[in-house]
């Protein structure tokens, strides 16, 4: 029996389908191990959202050709779409399979053969507007949490962003095909969904026709009995409607917590960026929010250094995010993407420039995060705790339907349960301490 092992890079939704993908080889009789354990078969999932793509991709292939010399190793994911040729000439590289190809990684593998030394590798890679196929996937590789793809593809065509080209155009599964996969997923004893895509607010499109929402599909998924929440990983701004943060705000399962990405705080930007929203809107959904869930945590995607953006521009957003009540920001420094718009406009900002920024925006996050903390202390909250325990301390964590990440002393019996806390202060490493912990009440 091979061996396989799998190394993702990038987002929730490669995790997702490089668990599918495991899953899918051992079917085919491949035994999945450890990227250490010296498999006959190295699967590597890319990811090309940032210009470090191509140095993470060559350490990975450099550590396998390590581990196993022999090995067979095959380049799959977003960068192999977009650098296929550039990809399979770095040695060691074997395989390179583009997004129409990469699901069929299990029935092509018995084809495969080793490249000749000094020889590049194979390449599997159709032209994007081939990726027309849905390929539902989930991850299973944490018990307590799983990722649950529901779209993939992106019909926006955002200046900086390579996405589309890499994953081709938005398409869905539907909602009676995600309902069913969360009840297998339920059946496996996971406690947590995270729904995830590429831009799934779009959701519903099916072989270019819409005939479902997002909204139909998560009313749905909030009576699947098993499942005790449902996050959303984050959605665009102008598809975050009134009507579904209404319905997580009264919802059963889907908890208080909304990823939404800005990007930019200045309307010039954002047009430049070619987004199809103003600032003013994404405050709006951010107060509505806000109104109908006090307590919720609310993260932000932005981009600094985009083309164009000047330092007065920059100080529009900064001043905008820090009175915007959100909790945390995901802060992106501008890099060039080969075939994006973004490359054409002036003036492209300097690379000093962009750090600096960057930076400013890091430390605002840190001090948003930490006043966000600070307003939960003393509320009673239910923390699902991880199988993730820090053995110089002793101590376990687990997040609260909000996003707090909570602390507390070890005990076996909590693992994968929701157990009721009041949170009481924030440790010197910025993370939550629990008093008084008690087991919650089992449901299964």
């Amino acid at each position: 029996m091979k061996k396989v092992a799998f190394y993702t890079l990038g987002c929730k939704l490669n995790f997702s389908e490089t668990s599918t993908l495991a899953r899918m080889m051992e079917q085919q009789g491949y035994e999945r191990v450890e990227f250490n354990q010296r498999p006959d078969i190295f699967i590597i999932n890319t990811c090309s959202v940032t210009d470090n793509a191509d140095k993470k991709c060559r350490k990975i292939v450099r550590e396998a050709q390590k581990i196993n010399p022999d090995g067979f190793v095959a380049i799959l994911g977003c960068y192999a779409q977009l650098k296929p040729v550039e990809i399979s000439e770095i040695p060691g590289v074997d395989a390179v399979l583009g997004a129409a190809e990469k699901f069929r990684l299990a029935e092509l593998m018995p084809t495969f053969t080793k490249a000749p030394a000094g020889q590049p590798g194979r390449v599997l890679n159709s032209p994007i507007e081939d990726a027309i196929d849905y390929h539902a996937s989930y991850s299973l590789n944490d018990r307590t949490r799983t990722f649950l793809k529901v779209q993939d593809g992106c019909d926006y065509p955002c200046a900086y962003c390579t996405i589309p080209l890499a994953r081709g155009k938005s398409r869905s599964d539907t909602v009676a095909n995600v309902v069913r996969a969360a009840h297998e997923i339920a059946a496996r004893g996971v406690r947590e969904i995270v729904l995830t895509g590429v831009n799934i607010g779009d959701f519903g499109l099916v072989n270019g026709h819409r005939d479902e929402t997002f909204l139909q599909l998560i009313r749905a998924l909030d009576e699947v009995a098993g499942i005790d929440r449902f996050r959303i990983s984050s959605i665009e701004p102008n598809l975050l409607t009134d009507d579904i943060i209404a319905f997580v705000a009264q919802s059963k399962r889907f908890v208080p917590h909304f990823h939404v990405p800005l990007q930019s705080g200045s309307n010039a930007v954002l047009g430049l960026m070619r987004r199809r929203y103003k600032r003013e809107l994404y405050a709006e959904r951010v107060a509505k929010i806000k109104a109908l869930m006090p307590h919720a945590c609310i993260g932000v995607d932005v981009i600094v250094g985009h083309p164009g953006e000047t330092d007065e521009l920059f100080r529009e957003t900064y001043q905008f995010l820090t009175e915007l009540p959100v909790s945390y920001l995901h802060v992106f420094t501008y890099s060039e993407r080969p075939n994006t718009l973004a490359v054409a406009i002036k003036p492209v900002v300097p690379g000093h420039v962009r750090a600096e920024r960057s930076k400013m925006l890091h430390i605002l996050s840190d001090k948003k995060r930490r006043a966000f903390y600070e307003s939960q202390v003393g509320r009673e909250a239910m923390v699902l705790f991880e199988d993730d325990v820090d053995e110089a301390t002793g101590r376990m964590q687990g997040f609260t339907e909000n996003y707090v990440r909570v602390v507390a002393n070890y005990d076996p019996l909590r693992i994968n349960e929701l157990v009721p806390v009041q949170l009481s202060a924030i440790n010197s490493a910025g993370l939550m301490e629990a008093d008084e912990v008690e087991m919650a009440v089992d449901t299964h």
